[in-house]
């Protein structure tokens, strides 16, 4: 009796035993695989025997666990042009900066004598000198196509000016329509002329240039005078912008006080000497036209 209870304990505790066997033998499941950081599911035969050895279910995975992804991080390429854009203006901004803590520059003064100067030789040659007439005096003459308008056009784009030798000068008009504007222009003009349409061309103006008397010398000579006075004006002007200049670097200590001064006289030697120009060209035409 007691050896009958005792196989029957041995069968009970082989029978207990079995599973664990099986189980010890099964392969268990990857539980975490290292991929991309990513944990996959568990098949329904895995999660049978996860259950079985009291492992946790898939969905209860600690946050440590679970899976994550991130986003690389993309940069804006820099614009070529944008950039070749900036860098111009930044070292025309660097040269700008140069010229106004250099006490020495005195660029802005030069190109304002030099383009005043210029301006004056440009009107004083328009005037009549030594008997002569310059056919630019008519060809700026500004037309006024439409009676009353107040859009013109340079006679020279309607005409062309001819000397034909001694005192006559000659004006081809192109167009029929222009005729009539164009010697309006020239009679309105402070020229003292008085254009008459040839008899048998009625696009040919003919104009007799008057000799000199004493009132259109002196009348010549205020016009010679007002653009001296203008191309001296301007001079100045360039020679106040230079010297407010170097007062603002004196005053933000850009420069050394001896260097400033030094400056400031170089500047006015410069400023003379330009004022010394406009007088001699005006003198000069002073001369022609009280000769003529």
């Amino acid at each position: 009796m007691a050896t009958q209870a005792l196989c029957q304990s041995r069968a009970v505790v082989r029978k207990a035993l079995t599973p664990c066997a099986d189980l010890a033998s099964t392969r268990l499941p990857v539980f975490i695989q290292h991929k991309r950081n990513v944990i996959p599911n568990l098949s329904s035969g895995d999660a049978a025997i996860g259950r079985q050895i009291g492992l946790p279910r898939t969905n209860d995975i600690p946050s440590s666990f679970r899976s994550f992804h991130s986003s690389p991080i993309l940069k804006k390429k820099k614009d070529k042009g944008k950039k070749g854009g900036e860098d111009a203006a930044t070292e025309a901004s660097s040269k700008a900066d140069a010229t106004n803590v250099d006490p020495f520059d005195l660029s802005q003064l030069n190109d304002g004598i030099r383009d005043a100067v210029t301006r004056l030789k440009n009107d004083v040659s328009k005037l009549r000198s030594g008997g002569r007439f310059n056919p630019e005096a008519l060809e700026n003459l500004r037309v006024h196509l439409v009676k009353g308008g107040k859009e013109t056009i340079k006679l020279g784009q309607l005409a062309q000016v001819v000397p034909k030798g001694g005192r006559i000068v000659t004006v081809l008009v192109g167009e029929e329509d222009h005729v009539k504007p164009t010697m309006s222009a020239i009679v309105a003009s402070d020229l003292s002329l008085t254009p008459q349409q040839d008899s048998r061309n009625p696009l040919q103006l003919n104009i007799t240039i008057p000799p000199p008397t004493k009132e259109s010398r002196e009348q010549t000579v205020q016009v010679a005078k007002a653009a001296a006075e203008k191309a001296a004006n301007a001079i100045r002007n360039a020679r106040g912008s230079v010297h407010k200049r170097l007062q603002d670097m004196q005053k933000k200590k850009l420069a050394r006080p001896d260097d400033i001064r030094k400056a400031h006289d170089e500047m006015e030697k410069v400023q003379e000497k330009g004022q010394k120009e406009v007088k001699d060209i005006f003198e000069a035409t002073k001369k022609a036209l009280e000769q003529a």
